[in-house]
């Protein structure tokens, strides 16, 4: 338990990996001695503030995510680990983690699965913010100068001081996130960002500041900049 909450920790691990252009999940891949999905659940099962932790998989791929771990003895880690199995789209694949949440869940952190180097600390600081403010979200300042543009054509030049580059964990307190999700369900919404949901709903997303290494494995380079950073730690 966190300050008496009980943090439950989604983790969306059911995309195609099409980018990739591997023949399996980029969730097998490995960064170093370990696979990208291994990399992502030992973090949050290392931080000791997560409860639960919940992995939405390909239906195709969901015998071979669960051996991974049966294989490496995850249960030497005291965190309960469940898995389930995606929807069509990110935010219904979110929602079929939510499903298995326990009745004790105060908190929903909903981390990319593809986000191996995230670290404890990060973890720690988005958790404690969303408990103070209700929603809380890992971010990044942008570095270069963003243009608003329509047929390659600048339109605008935003602040840049006010842009950030939004990561996960995404950490909202469940009955906030159970309400904006069934108000995007019957307005026909689907969002790929969870803070959209509770944005729906006029509700505020604290901004914790995160690092730069937390990156999101998309394609083949992705893995080279991963090792990369792995080996700087």
């Amino acid at each position: 338990m966190f300050n008496n909450k009980f943090i439950s920790a989604v983790i969306v691990a059911a995309g195609s990996s099409t980018r990739m252009k591997s023949a399996v999940s980029k969730q097998l891949l490995k960064i170093g001695k370990k696979t990208v999905l291994e990399h992502t659940v030992s973090a949050f099962a290392q931080s000791d503030i997560v409860d639960e932790i919940i992995v939405v998989c390909p239906q195709a791929d969901k015998e071979s995510f669960e051996q991974l771990f049966i294989n490496n003895n995850f249960c030497n880690y005291s965190t309960p680990l469940k898995f389930t199995v995606g929807g069509s789209t990110r935010q219904q694949s979110v929602r079929n983690g939510v499903l298995l949440l326990s009745d004790d869940a105060d908190y929903i952190a909903v981390h990319d699965g593809a986000r191996p180097l995230i670290k404890t600390e990060h973890i720690k600081a988005v958790v404690s913010d969303a408990v103070e403010f209700g929603a809380a979200t890992l971010a990044v300042p942008v570095k270069d100068t963003v243009k608003i543009a329509e047929n390659l054509t600048v339109q605008s030049t935003p602040p840049r001081d006010k842009l950030y580059l939004i990561q996960t964990p995404q950490v909202f307190e469940k009955n906030n996130y159970t309400r904006a999700y069934e108000k995007a369900g019957s307005e026909n919404l689907d969002f790929t960002d969870d803070c959209q949901l509770v944005e729906l709903t006029g509700g505020k997303v604290h901004i914790t500041i995160g690092d730069y290494t937390n990156i999101k494995i998309t394609t083949a380079e992705d893995i080279a900049v991963a090792e990369a950073f792995l080996k700087m730690r």
